[in-house]
């Protein structure tokens, strides 16, 4: 069964940093793809890492709010933990790549529905294997949900403003894209835009959890890396944006190395790098 997706507005390309010009080759016959090969985001021994982090929760601008260490490191743990479970299975973390050989310096896995970065289109089995995507376990969406609720109480602390839910809509996730990104990770500046019509036009938010290495997180009006503000996301960090700031472009500009918390690493033995969770509503 094919979803129909909504072509408003325009879709930028999720992955324009890697792919520039080329397509990427989802086809099961590909040499450049390996769907079958299960990924483990965790080392089977333990290694190193320490970081502290930084910074206090606020609102960026309006339906943007980032929450600073609100995920605290039990959590992450779990988190960790739940996603590597995911990713070794049916429907875990793959790697795209191109026609001419080149990877995706990236593993993704979706949950819920999967997302197609080459059709840009959600679909309820992965095209190039036919796996269905894992469902979201519940306690991602309690988080999420109670994300949402204290991001209210922070804009409505911050703006003093009575009507919340107008600068930035609660939803119900049914989706999430997740990406592990080595060290050598990039994103170039997109739109999240491949979802409903009414999701969109009712700027129903994305929530995105970090966990593990820092990242330098780029946000702006135009697609325009040079100009675009900065912020550093850490292991915890809950970064949400909805209301008017829902097409906002964004990208990750480098990933920190040896910047998560030591005690996640020791529980998890987490491969360097950033783990990145964005839960929407289709």
């Amino acid at each position: 069964m094919k979803i129909e997706t909504s072509t408003t507005p325009s879709s930028e390309n999720y992955f324009e940093h890697e792919q520039g010009t080329r397509k990427l080759d989802f086809s099961e016959d590909s040499p450049y793809f390996e769907p079958f090969k299960p990924f483990d985001i965790c080392f089977s021994r333990k290694n190193y890492f320490n970081a502290e982090g930084t910074g206090r929760s606020s609102v960026l601008r309006p339906g943007m709010v980032v929450l600073k260490r609100y995920i605290n490191v039990r959590d992450q743990i779990q988190i960790v933990k739940t996603c590597q479970e995911l990713g070794k299975g049916p429907g875990g973390f793959y790697q795209p790549g191109y026609k001419s050989g080149a990877k995706l310096r990236l593993k993704m896995m979706c949950l819920g529905l999967n997302w197609d970065p080459e059709t840009k289109e959600y679909e309820e089995l992965r095209s190039f294997d036919g796996c269905e995507p894992p469902a979201i376990p519940y306690k991602f969406l309690r988080l999420v949900r109670r994300a949402i609720r204290d991001a209210h109480s922070l804009i409505e602390k911050d703006l003093i403003a009575n009507n919340v839910e107008e600068i930035l809509p609660a939803m119900s996730p049914d989706i999430c894209i997740v990406n592990f990104y080595n060290t050598s990770g990039r994103l170039g500046l997109h739109q999240d835009c491949d979802e409903t019509e009414y999701s969109l036009r009712k700027g129903l938010p994305v929530v995105s959890f970090s966990v593990g290495d820092s990242a330098e997180f780029l946000y702006s009006d135009e697609r325009d890396a040079e100009n675009a503000e900065k912020i550093v996301l850490e292991s915890g960090d809950v970064l949400i944006f909805g209301g008017e700031s829902r097409l906002v472009f964004h990208g990750v500009s480098r990933i920190i190395p040896n910047s998560a918390p030591m005690l996640l690493m020791e529980r998890t033995r987490l491969r360097p790098g950033r783990l990145n969770l964005t839960f929407r509503e289709y």
